[in-house]
């Protein structure tokens, strides 16, 4: 078996090596990467499409391997089983269209597992002054009732100090002012 930096020196310019894992077709590589079996076969001469072997490396066509967008004001996140634009935009408090806007040409009825995409932070407007109390950073789970319990306040306390927060809609990584029992 040849290793990678061989393979890669031998790849054609305008395609990159590929590491054959267990399951993979070359139709589903193909698809993957937008190419043809033919084309695949074409820059692999010998191969046979019917016996890939795990760990096999061969060239796929195209520019470079598909690489993460930038994601200057966010933050990567890895593709999981399960996985839609929304439960993500759920999960980070992020619309689907704020992720489709932040990985252009991404398809979101063919999300791959291992697939790398850029989670936009919101801007979040500049947080309430607290004077009174401190800021606190929302995580996931959060909810204004588990934070009152945490720090002995009540929802409505927290209400009134974060005038504008929308309590049914809690962002992960959003500030908010838990304000001090006196």
């Amino acid at each position: 078996m040849n290793n990678s930096i061989d393979i890669q020196q031998r790849c054609p310019a305008g395609s990159f090596p590929y590491t054959i894992r267990s399951g993979d077709t070359l139709y589903e590589l193909a698809r993957r990467n937008g190419t043809t079996v033919q084309a695949i076969m074409a820059i692999n001469p010998g191969i046979n499409p019917n016996n890939l072997r795990v760990g096999q490396i061969i060239c796929i066509p195209g520019a470079v391997p598909p690489q993460p967008v930038p994601c200057p004001n966010g933050f990567y996140y890895t593709i999981r089983s399960g996985d839609t634009l929304y439960s993500i935009g759920q999960r980070y408090g992020v619309s689907v269209q704020e992720l489709m806007a932040a990985n252009p040409g991404i398809n979101p009825n063919n999300l791959r597992i291992g697939q790398t995409i850029c989670i936009p932070r919101a801007v979040s407007p500049q947080p309430v002054p607290c004077p009174n109390g401190f800021y606190y950073t929302i995580r996931q789970g959060d909810t204004l009732y588990s934070i009152g319990q945490r720090y002995g306040v009540s929802v409505q306390s927290l209400l009134a100090a974060n005038p504008g927060i929308d309590p049914n809609n809690l962002r992960i990584g959003q500030l908010i002012c838990v304000p001090r029992i006196m």
